[in-house]
C-alpha cells in the first residue's frame, strides 16, 4: 500500500509540475502574443509618419525647386538686361568715338588753316615794315626808339605821377611784410664792444722754471700731459710756455694748475696729479656755475641741468675774438627785444638765442657743423620742436620757416657783426663799401656817390643837366638791380639819387 501511496504522490506531482508548466507556457505566449502586437501596432504608425514626413520634404523640395526656379529665371532676365545695356553703350560710345574722329579731322583742318592765315599776317606785317622802313628811311628799332622817347617827353608828368602812386602803394601795402622787414634791416646793425680771448700762453717768473716743469729726464712734463691731455710747448720763446689741445676745458685746467704749480714751485709728478685733480673739481663746479648764472641773467628756464652745464663750457670757446658764452646771452637778450617788439614768442627767442651755439661746446669731439649739432643736443633733451628748428636755423641753411627763426638768425648776425666781434670785420666792412660805391660811380651821369649807414644805404648825386627826374627814379631802380645781381649783401640796401637843379637871374 505504502509504494502505491508513494507513486500516487509521484504522479500527483508530476501532473502538477506538468499543470504548472503547460499554465506558465499559456501566460508566456499571451505575453508574447501582446508584445507581437504593440510592435506591428508601432510599425505600423512608424511607416505612417514615415510616409507623411517623405510627403512633406517632397513637397518641401518641389517647393525649393521651384524658387531656385524663378531666382534663375530673375537673375537670367537681369543679366539680359545688364548686356542690353552694355550694348547699347557701346554703340553710343562708337557714335561718340566717331564724332570725335570727325571733330579731330575738323579741327586740324582748322588748325591748318589758321597756320596759313598766321603766316600770311606775318608776311603782310613784314611787308609792311619793309615799306615804313623805306617811306621813313630808318629801321624798326630806330623808330621804336624814337616814338617811345616822343611818348616818354609827352607823357613824362603822367608817368611820374604814376610811379608816386605805385611807391605810396607798395609802402601802405609794406605793413604786411613789415615784421621781416624790420627784421632783415636789423640785422645790419652793429654796436662797439670788447673783444675776448682765452689765452694758452702761461707766463713763468723765470727760464729756470723751464727746466723745472720739463723735470729729470722729461718726468714732469710727460706727467703733466698725460694726466691733463694737453701738449705742453716749451721752446726759445722767454719767459712763458704754450698749451696745445683741442678740448677747450681740458686747457683751460692745464693753464690753471700748471699756474698754481709754477706758483708753488713744488712740481713732481704726484704734485702734479694732486693739483690737476682739484682743478677739476673746481673747474666742474664753476662750469655749472657759468651755466646756471647765464639761464639766471636771461630769464630761460625749464632746461634740463645736464644742458646747463654744457651751456656753461662755452666760457672757454671763443670764436673770432667773442666769448661764446657772453655772445649767446646777447642773442639771447637782443632776440627777446626784437620778439617783444615784433609780437612774436619771446621766450622761444629767448631760449633759442641762448642755445643757438650750444653745439660749439662739443664741436671738437662730434663731426658736423655746430648749428646742426646743436640742434641735436636740444632735441634730445627735449626741447620743442620750434627752438630746436630756430637753433638749426640761425645761420640761415636751411632757410628758417618761422618769425622766431628769423629773429634768432638776425640777433646772431647783431652780435656777430658789429665792429670787433670779427677779427676780419673792419677789412670786409671796408671793401664792402667801396665795391658798393664803385657800382654806384659805374653809371654815366652819376658825378659822386656815398655809402653810409654800414653799407645800408647810398647816395648818388647826379648832374642834373644830363639826367632829369624821370631819369633819377630810372636810374635808381637800375642801380638797385646792378647791387642784387653784382654783389653780396646782407640786409636791404637803400638807393637815393639825389638832382639838384639851380637856377640864376640878375636884376639890373
Amino acid at each position: 500500500m505504502e509504494w502505491l501511496t508513494a507513486i500516487m504522490a509521484i504522479l500527483a506531482a508530476g501532473a502538477g509540475v506538468f499543470g504548472g508548466y503547460y499554465y506558465r507556457k499559456k501566460q508566456i505566449e499571451g505575453k508574447n502574443k501582446d508584445l507581437v502586437e504593440k510592435a506591428e501596432h508601432m510599425l505600423n504608425d512608424a511607416k505612417n509618419k514615415a510616409k507623411e514626413v517623405l510627403y512633406e520634404a517632397r513637397n518641401e523640395a518641389f517647393k525649393i525647386q521651384d524658387e531656385f526656379k524663378k531666382e534663375e529665371h530673375a537673375r537670367q532676365a537681369q543679366l539680359g538686361q545688364v548686356e542690353e545695356r552694355l550694348m547699347k553703350k557701346e554703340e553710343s560710345l562708337d557714335k561718340k568715338n566717331e564724332e570725335m574722329e570727325k571733330m579731330r579731322g575738323e579741327l586740324d583742318s582748322k588748325v591748318t588753316s589758321i597756320r596759313q592765315l598766321r603766316d600770311e599776317v606775318e608776311e603782310i606785317y613784314k611787308l609792311q615794315s619793309r615799306q615804313l622802313e623805306k617811306v621813313a628811311e630808318m629801321s624798326k628799332e630806330e623808330a621804336k626808339e624814337v616814338l617811345l622817347k616822343k611818348v616818354e617827353e609827352e607823357s613824362k608828368e603822367d608817368i611820374m605821377l604814376q610811379i608816386r602812386k605805385t611807391e605810396k602803394d607798395l609802402k601802405e601795402k609794406a605793413d604786411e611784410k613789415a615784421k621781416w622787414i624790420i627784421a632783415d634791416a636789423i640785422a645790419r646793425y652793429a654796436a662797439e664792444t670788447t673783444a675776448e680771448s682765452t689765452a694758452t700762453i702761461v707766463n713763468l717768473p723765470s727760464d729756470e722754471m723751464k727746466g723745472r716743469i720739463i723735470g729729470r729726464e722729461g718726468r714732469n712734463i710727460n706727467a703733466f700731459e698725460q694726466i691733463t691731455g694737453v701738449d705742453v710747448i716749451v721752446d726759445d720763446t722767454p719767459g712763458s710756455i704754450v698749451l696745445s689741445g683741442f678740448d677747450l676745458v681740458r686747457r683751460y685746467i692745464a693753464k690753471i694748475a700748471l699756474e698754481r704749480l709754477v706758483e708753488d714751485g713744488r712740481i713732481h709728478p704726484a704734485r702734479i696729479e694732486e693739483t690737476v685733480d682739484k682743478v677739476k673739481e673746481e673747474v666742474n663746479v664753476l662750469i655749472k656755475e657759468l651755466g646756471e648764472k647765464a639761464v639766471l641773467e636771461t630769464g630761460v628756464t625749464g632746461l634740463h641741468p645736464n644742458l646747463i652745464k654744457i651751456l656753461g663750457r662755452l666760457k672757454f670757446r671763443v670764436a673770432y675774438g667773442q666769448n661764446v658764452l657772453k655772445h649767446s646771452m646777447e642773442v639771447s637778450f637782443i632776440a627777446s627785444n626784437l620778439a617783444s617788439e615784433l609780437g612774436a614768442d619771446i621766450s622761444i627767442c629767448k631760449k633759442a638765442g641762448l642755445l643757438h651755439d650750444i653745439g660749439k661746446a662739443v664741436d671738437h669731439e662730434i663731426t658736423g657743423h655746430h648749428s646742426k649739432i646743436g640742434a641735436d643736443i636740444a632735441r634730445k633733451f627735449g626741447l620743442p620742436p620750434e627752438v630746436v628748428h630756430a637753433i638749426e636755423t640761425h645761420h640761415g641753411n636751411p632757410e628758417p620757416e618761422s618769425i622766431e627763426a628769423k629773429i634768432v638768425l638776425v640777433a646772431n648776425l647783431i652780435s656777430s657783426s658789429r665792429p670787433g666781434a670779427n677779427k676780419d670785420n673792419l677789412d670786409t666792412y671796408i671793401r664792402r663799401l667801396l665795391e658798393l660805391e664803385n657800382v654806384c660811380n659805374s653809371f654815366p651821369g652819376v658825378k659822386k656817390s656815398y655809402a653810409i649807414q654800414a653799407g645800408t644805404e647810398v647816395r648818388i648825386f647826379v648832374n642834373p643837366t644830363e639826367i632829369d627826374d624821370l631819369g633819377s627814379m630810372k636810374l635808381a631802380h637800375a642801380i638797385a638791380r646792378k647791387i642784387e645781381h653784382d654783389l653780396q649783401h646782407p640786409g636791404a640796401v637803400k638807393v637815393h639819387v639825389l638832382r639838384e637843379t639851380r637856377t640864376e637871374a640878375f636884376a639890373e
